[in-house]
């Protein structure tokens, strides 16, 4: 199986945190969408979903029962969870919870995977466009502080996503981004440089330079992820998670 496990965390103690390849040659190959298929709002079955997720935490060594799961909705609520489960109508989830894991699924958006270890507290959010220029990022990051996270403390990664170069939008969504992350000179409509604009909130919000891992790989260019804006209704979804240990 291939996974991520973001550089950012490998050398911390106190915590683990891992994004998901679609691993489609690998993994429940005759499946409805083949791959490691996290997403219950797919064209799968939720027999298929569960499996696969049976198969990432054996993979992991993680209890599949200390899953915490946001089922997004491209918004910017946050909640502040201690409990497994599946959390409705969230896309962003925090915790100062050891081994309650947070998991956020996406398909072209960000996942964006936050931990102080020193103050004990964790964060994960899906940043599509609308989370992101909703300002998710920020409200969640004031909310780890609410929770004694520092931020000179945070280390946070960003998934594979999207890249300029293949996020078309019409100008309803271009406005909502500052203009220097948006390219309407080298295409016929607007472009928008969504993980820069993420990388950009992060750093004004205080977090150092070198505690951030970007990650500059495009969904839509490589298969090795699902990609909605590629597959469409025959994308599957990859999973962001991070936990406290």
């Amino acid at each position: 199986m291939k996974i991520l496990r973001p550089s950012i965390f490998s050398s911390q103690e106190g915590v683990e945190a891992c994004f998901t390849e679609s691993n489609r040659e690998r993994i429940n190959r005759s499946g409805s969408i083949p791959g490691l298929n996290l997403g219950y709002n797919t064209a799968a079955g939720q027999a298929e979903v569960d499996r696969n997720f049976d198969v990432l935490c054996d993979h992991l060594g993680w209890e599949r029962d200390h899953l915490a799961i946001a089922e997004q909705v491209h918004s910017s609520n946050i909640e502040v969870v201690t409990k497994p489960g599946v959390y409705k109508e969230r896309d962003g989830l925090i915790t100062k919870v050891p081994g309650l894991a947070l998991g956020i699924r996406v398909a072209d958006c960000a996942a964006v995977l936050v931990a102080d270890v020193r103050q004990g507290v964790a964060g994960a959010f899906h940043a599509g466009w609308k989370g992101a220029a909703g300002n998710i990022l920020p409200k969640g990051f004031e909310m780890m502080i609410r929770e004694g996270g520092k931020t000179e403390n945070f280390l946070v990664y960003i998934s594979p996503c999207i890249t300029q170069k293949n996020f078309e939008v019409g100008e309803e969504v271009a406005e909502q981004f500052p203009d220097e992350f948006v390219d309407r000179k080298s295409y016929d409509k607007p472009h928008v440089n969504l993980a820069g604009f993420i990388h950009q909130q992060i750093l004004t919000m205080g977090v150092i330079k070198e505690n951030i891992e970007l990650i500059e790989e495009c969904t839509v260019e490589n298969s090795r992820f699902f990609s909605f804006r590629r597959e469409r209704e025959r994308a599957g979804r990859m999973l962001g998670a991070i936990k406290l240990t």
